[in-house]
């Protein structure tokens, strides 16, 4: 019999990868992500699977950031019952995100009901803390080159991929295929990861597109940073960095540490992480030793840069600090959490700087602001934007389109078919014409729902 793959999520945009493989009866979702972005894309979200949770066998995962794991929560509630597999560091990240994500989306209806902005009679969280952590029952793990079985008699194993701690790319075999998916690749130079493993020999592929349409300029993150904080301590600003708390806030925080070591900026300046999530994700660096570039040592440091703000109260205090000072929290595209108060405060002064530190996907506040919005919508209010916008240009840990078109040519072998996804149609659609012409592959940029035969 064949084997199918279903699109059912991370085709035509970046957020909400899913990937059904189906062969012989049975069901295994690689990646489980929310979507996130444009408002159609959110509602995606709401809408039931095409298959019944229960009949899928098992799950597995890439990673740990919501637009990989952040469905898990609805998919078991809603009755799935398999395993979850997935990496010791990113079953560690997902017991941490995943609550977490519960416990924001509970926050967010519970003040959208109090405020009476919600367009709902009542509004509702997608899931709850509690049924995020009723997932955490089913995670198991492989580690990296661990040949495991999801489902009895198919066959699969990790590779490094950079990107976050936990990522890995997935060899799939099943049914005399071999089924390889990229996950989030990392960048050979990033700042706490170490580069990608080389991909082993494939006949499918679904290689990741967030930058496929663009190269990384030569910027080193240290001095974007350098140059803007001097810049807005100056003028007596604050400097806000919507961060993801899962990789980018842990690479700031490291590269804050070297540059108060360096008197680069001033080492009295204050900086807080106000991010839970952030804070527990940092504990976990010297707890995966080998897998990150950093040694104990740079671990304890990256730890003790900023005053960690865990309790709402300690939050809201932040604001009672005058004069210059960074604020790091959470989330990284400002889609939700404590970020958003922090910019409802520093967006409308023109001597405080908004720092975006990632990749904003479209539809987002932070996309939003990174095109020059006037005004930014939060807890329905219209927050006028003086602030002053900086994006970095080092601060992404996606490879960018000659990185991935690197990975791909050290394929030992030509597959017979690659799937470009997980990027904008612009994007996917660049890098699978590159793919075409240098590499001389087929490769195809998958519509959303669609399934193919492989």
């Amino acid at each position: 019999m064949s084997v199918n793959i279903t699109f059912l999520g991370g085709a035509g945009t970046v957020t909400g990868s899913k990937y059904l493989v189906q062969h012989e009866g049975k069901r295994l979702l690689v990646d489980c992500g929310l979507f996130q972005g444009y408002k159609q894309l959110r509602l995606r979200n709401w809408q039931p699977l095409p298959v019944e949770p229960a009949e899928i066998d098992a799950a597995v995962l890439t990673h740990a950031h919501l637009d990989h794991s952040g469905y898990v929560p609805l998919l078991v509630r809603d009755g799935f019952r398999g395993k979850v597999w997935s990496t010791p560091a990113t079953r560690d990240l997902a017991a941490i995100l995943l609550p977490d994500s519960g416990h924001i989306q509970e926050d967010d209806a519970r003040y959208a009901n109090r405020k009476g902005y919600s367009k709902h009679a009542e509004a509702k969280p997608l899931y709850t803390e509690d049924d995020a952590r009723d997932s955490l029952k089913h995670f198991r793990t492989a580690r990296l080159h661990e040949v495991f079985e999801p489902i009895p008699g198919w066959r699969a194993s990790f590779s490094a991929a950079g990107h976050i701690l936990g990522a890995a790319s997935l060899l799939l075999q099943v049914g005399n295929r071999r089924i390889l998916f990229s996950g989030d690749l990392g960048r050979p130079d990033d700042t706490l990861m170490l580069p990608p493993e080389p991909p082993p020999v494939a006949d499918v592929v679904l290689i990741e597109s967030t930058y496929g349409d663009r190269t990384h300029p030569d910027e080193n993150m240290a001095h974007e940073l350098t140059t803007a904080l001097n810049r807005v301590c100056a003028r007596g600003g604050s400097a806000v960095i919507p961060v993801f708390a899962v990789g980018r806030a842990q690479a700031l925080l490291h590269t804050l540490a070297q540059l108060k070591a360096s008197n680069a900026i001033a080492r009295q300046l204050p900086v807080y992480l106000d991010s839970p999530m952030a804070i527990h994700t940092a504990g976990l660096y010297a707890h995966h030793l080998g897998e990150h570039r950093l040694n104990a040592r740079e671990c304890h440091v990256m730890e003790h840069t900023a005053t960690m703000t865990r309790t709402p109260d300690e939050s809201k205090a932040i604001a009672h600090h005058h004069g210059p000072k960074v604020i790091l929290s959470a989330s990284g595209m400002a889609t939700g959490g404590r970020v958003l108060h922090h910019l409802a405060n520093h967006l409308p002064d023109h001597r405080n700087m908004i720092i975006l530190a990632g990749y904003q996907a479209p539809g987002t506040r932070g996309a939003l602001l990174a095109g020059g919005a006037p005004i930014l919508r939060m807890h329905g209010q219209d927050i006028p934007v003086r602030a002053e916008i900086v994006q970095l240009q080092a601060g992404s840990a996606h490879a960018d389109g000659n990185q991935l078109m690197n990975w791909l040519g050290a394929l030992p072998a030509a597959p017979t078919n690659v799937f470009v996804v997980h990027g904008s149609e612009g994007a996917s659609d660049c890098l699978r014409q590159r793919i075409n012409h240098e590499l001389k592959w087929p490769a195809t940029v998958p519509e959303h729902g669609a399934t193919w035969m492989v």
